[in-house]
């Protein structure tokens, strides 16, 4: 799962090591916008050791890399592919970088003996371009597992002020949520911004979810737990979702074709939807899982 991918800068030591304990189900380790210029050669080694010697097993690392266009982002690719981050993350992401990106991959996953595909890309969309091109961006790679919305940036390349009620980025939400859902890959929402504001990230939070993302950036370890509340199934959520699989089982065994709760017939979209909230709900822990259940 990609509820939560939390941010933390490539260039501190101290954040890299405890990383992994803060509760985000990714972190993004980052060495562009994090990272001073003067500190990008540093930052890079520093991240490659803490890949190899900090326990990251109960997290996905992904290190966002440098643009390809700059003197540090092949190098990135490089050093960080070699000890194999579960993703690279790709900033400005567009369809020739992300080809170029996959190509070198390939080359390095072959000459360390890795899997191939195994180190997979989260596109980093922050441009009016990128967001027009997103589907033959995220296709550009059979490797692009997650798509990443930067509001920031893309609401600088727009020309528009970003604010908290979000209003300006509803198109690339929806397109990014609609396109990712029928690829069938995760798509990540924009970080708030206001560390301060839980209400305000809890309602951005639940807006992202109502238009169809899986998940959203976090900028501080502070949010995670507000975001995770909201992107769980509430309790009468899944009690709903467990009476339509109840119901479901009952038909079954009556030999019903078809079936209703409440008086509502109960339709695919609807059994799928509480297969799918079931199933969520076990992952998070908030059910056992039950041997010969309907899933």
């Amino acid at each position: 799962m990609r509820r939560t991918m939390l941010f933390m800068p490539g260039n501190n030591p101290g954040m890299l090591q405890d990383a992994a304990i803060l509760g985000a189900d990714s972190i993004i380790l980052d060495l562009e916008d994090a990272v001073s210029l003067t500190e990008k050669d540093s930052a890079r080694i520093l991240v490659r050791e803490a890949i190899k010697a900090v326990d990251y097993s109960q997290v996905e690392v992904v290190v966002r890399i440098n643009p390809l266009d700059t003197e540090f982002g092949p190098l990135d690719v490089e050093v960080i592919a070699r000890v194999k981050p579960d993703a690279l993350l790709v900033p400005k992401a567009n369809e020739e970088e992300i080809r170029h990106i996959d190509q070198l991959l390939n080359q390095i996953e072959k000459e360390a003996g890795f899997s191939p595909e195994s180190i997979k890309l989260i596109a980093l969309i922050e441009t009016a371009l990128g967001l027009e091109n997103v589907h033959n961006v995220i296709q550009a790679s059979k490797r692009t597992a997650g798509v990443l919305l930067g509001g920031e940036d893309l609401t600088a390349d727009l020309g528009i002020q970003r604010t908290k009620e979000g209003e300006e980025i509803f198109y690339a939400r929806n397109k990014i949520a609609t396109v990712c859902r029928a690829l069938k890959i995760d798509a990540i929402d924009t970080p708030f911004t206001d560390t301060n504001d839980y209400e305000g990230l809890e309602k951005d939070t639940a807006k992202a979810k109502g238009l169809g993302l899986t998940g959203k950036a976090a900028i501080n370890p502070r949010q995670i737990d507000t975001i995770h509340s909201v992107f769980a199934p509430t309790e009468a959520e899944l009690n709903y979702a467990l009476k339509v699989l109840a119901a479901m089982e009952e038909a079954e065994r009556e030999g019903k074709g078809c079936y209703s709760l409440n008086g509502k017939m109960i339709d695919a979209p609807v059994l799928s939807r509480a297969k799918a909230t079931v199933e969520l709900c076990r992952r998070l822990g908030m059910i056992p899982s039950k041997e010969g259940d309907v899933l």
